[in-house]
């Protein structure tokens, strides 16, 4: 399983629309093959910040998502970003 997590930074004012915008984008991630899970959400303390979720099942589940990554007029509103990908050998129950 390959988890994507990590957060991105848009001015505060911008937030709410920013993740209006990303609707589309996770609707569609969320019914294609090997999604397991994807969620943008606006963070409770930072208004600047986005958290970052995903789940899928393999590396190339994600690479026929992922194509070229966030359309340019919405990378171009990412002030900064620290998103990671986690490959996950065993899952448990916490």
């Amino acid at each position: 399983m390959i988890i994507i997590a990590g957060k991105l930074w848009v001015d505060a004012a911008d937030r709410d629309s920013y993740l209006v915008g990303c609707s589309k984008a996770v609707e569609q991630a969320r019914a294609a093959e090997g999604c397991l899970d994807f969620a943008l959400s606006a963070d409770l303390i930072d208004p600047e910040r986005i958290n970052v979720h995903e789940r899928w099942e393999t590396d190339e589940a994600l690479a026929r998502f992922r194509g070229t990554g966030p359309a340019p007029e919405q990378a171009a509103r990412i002030r900064e970003a620290e998103v990671r990908k986690y490959r996950i050998s065993g899952v448990e129950a916490p």
